[in-house]
């Protein structure tokens, strides 16, 4: 078995993912990390292999070909209350990351990511904090990312805060108060 800090038995994880060459590296890099992976590429399969498997971790890609694994996250979490689930996708956003926590994922990690950092965001020794910049190595707080995000479409929407409020799904007076409180080192 390889140098690893899992004990006795490996930890089963289920990777949903539909891109197969993606899901077998992923399957590939964390076996030699201890883990007894199943791979599936759909929803329907990974509600079955969630009861099948009773996997420790799952490692679900948010996009699949016709799917969004965003309406699996809630029927996984009764599955399997105690595993931790993780999203992973190309397509990040506050709104689909502040989604996924609230129907039940631990964590969420947009593509690409290193082996590191997902095999500490599986273990859960990630903080809540989104790396959004490595090559500063800069981790910033959820809620600099927002004010980031916030300032970005603004300044797409030539400060138009009522077109910004839209584009972002929020309420133009929410906008305004979040617009007054700038976050430390945003």
């Amino acid at each position: 078995m390889p140098n690893s800090a899992i004990a006795a038995a490996p930890s089963k994880l289920l990777i949903v993912e539909d891109d197969v060459i993606f899901a077998n590296t992923l399957n590939r890099r964390l076996t030699k990390h201890g883990f007894d992976c199943v791979q599936v590429d759909n929803n329907n399969d990974a509600l079955l292999a969630c009861h099948r498997h009773t996997p420790d971790y799952i490692l679900l890609d948010m996009k699949l070909a016709e799917e969004n694994t965003l309406s699996i996250i809630t029927p996984l979490r009764k599955l399997r209350p105690q595993s931790r689930i993780v999203l992973l996708t190309g397509f990040a956003s506050i709104a689909t990351a502040v989604d996924a926590i609230k129907l039940g994922a631990d964590d969420y990690l947009s593509k690409p990511v290193d082996s590191q950092t997902l095999l500490a965001t599986l273990k859960g020794s990630k903080a809540e904090t989104i790396e959004v910049d490595s090559q500063n190595e800069q981790t910033l707080s959820a809620e600099q990312v927002e004010w980031q995000h916030i300032q970005q479409v603004l300044k797409a929407n030539q400060g138009n805060i009522s077109a910004t409020a839209r584009q972002l799904s929020m309420h133009r007076r929410t906008l305004q108060r979040k617009l007054q409180k700038r976050p430390n080192s945003a």
